[in-house]
């Protein structure tokens, strides 16, 4: 099953002739599985990766440190659930350390990222600070590499 998992974490459109061959499993067997693994949500979601700038779409993203007071009997979850609501967004974890929760957001300038941090997140009553990181350039998300190679070596070589 790992197996599977690892090719199509992958490639995500890979046929299920094709694992079958890598792993010496039948195709049926294939197909078997994974529908398995998307019944028990082991398989969340198959997802494109864009790179939205090729196509002239402004896309901002940033990182964002939240420091929250935890709600009584429920801890984090809860006021994690009202941050993850909002389409902003992306990717959200709780975290050891100086602040509790690192929020991955996007947004169409820096100016929509601070407006969701100055009249969404930081209105949350449990929200104690936050401290917002925007994100100058994207090398690599979701394991690929989204820099072109000839766009790295631009830069001349200096050794001492």
């Amino acid at each position: 099953m790992k197996d599977i998992l690892k090719i199509l974490s992958k490639n995500g459109k890979e046929r299920s002739e094709n694992i079958a061959a890598m792993t010496g499993k039948t195709k049926e067997e294939v197909e078997a599985l994974i529908k398995e693994m998307e019944e028990k949500k082991i398989i969340i979601k198959y997802k494109t990766l864009i790179d939205w700038e090729k196509i002239s779409e402004e896309v901002v993203y940033a990182f964002i440190e939240v420091k929250v007071i935890p709600e009584r009997d429920v801890g984090f979850d809860a006021v994690a659930r009202r941050i993850y609501s909002y389409p902003e967004v992306h990717a959200m974890y709780l975290m050891a350390g100086t602040y509790d929760f690192a929020v991955v957001v996007s947004g169409k300038s820096m100016k929509e990222i601070a407006y969701f941090v100055v009249e969404r997140l930081a209105t949350i009553e449990q929200v104690q600070s936050t401290a917002t990181h925007f994100v100058l350039k994207r090398y690599k998300v979701d394991d690929e590499i989204i820099v072109p190679l000839e766009e790295e070596d631009k830069r001349l070589k200096v050794s001492y």
